[in-house]
């Protein structure tokens, strides 16, 4: 298998200074900053779930950052690792036209967990924690509306994007034309 081709700095080069972005969320927030990863020069931010619509606002409200668009938001299911989802913020200034990843681990509804809902900070939350929430079962608490936005109300048959569900689904569905 082919290896990444890796650059090699000299010993004397100084690191490069951190984001601004990840210098303030981690001035403001300190411990709950959980992991700062960049790669390919993409940044993450791995914050606790605690912490994490207050970090939103701050992004989003800092005059110097302004991360203004919410991208995307999205879950991820570990199956094995507490917590056992991730939830996905991809955030975009068009003002720095800079690019941010957030993600804070969340366990299922069905254990009671929740996390703080986006909806409140960007219109387009809205429907994306709505889909989170019909396919992977994670809570938004707050949320104006929770309520399934892709499969019928009356769904009954678990959470369609979890590693545990089947790939052909809990019943046999007839042929439709």
């Amino acid at each position: 298998m082919a290896q990444e081709p890796q650059t090699v700095e000299p010993a004397d080069t100084p690191p490069a200074p951190p984001h601004p972005a990840v210098q303030t969320v981690q001035q403001r927030f300190g411990n709950a900053v959980e992991e700062v990863v960049t790669f390919r020069d993409e940044i993450t931010l791995r914050l606790q779930k605690d912490a994490v619509h207050d970090a939103l606002q701050l992004l989003r409200d800092d005059a110097a950052l302004r991360y203004d668009l919410l991208i995307d938001l999205t879950g991820v299911d570990w199956r094995v690792r507490a917590p056992r989802f991730d939830v996905v913020y991809q955030l975009y200034s068009t003002a720095n036209r800079h690019r941010l990843r957030v993600k804070s681990g969340v366990n299922a509804l069905e254990r009671g967990d929740s996390i703080a809902t986006a909806s409140d900070l960007w219109a387009s939350a809205n429907w994306l924690e709505r889909e989170c929430y019909d396919m992977f079962g994670i809570n938004f608490a707050g949320h104006p509306d929770l309520r399934r936005i892709l499969l019928p109300e009356d769904w009954n048959e678990g959470y369609p994007l979890r590693k545990d569900y089947p790939l052909r689904g809990h019943k046999q569905w007839g042929q439709y034309h």
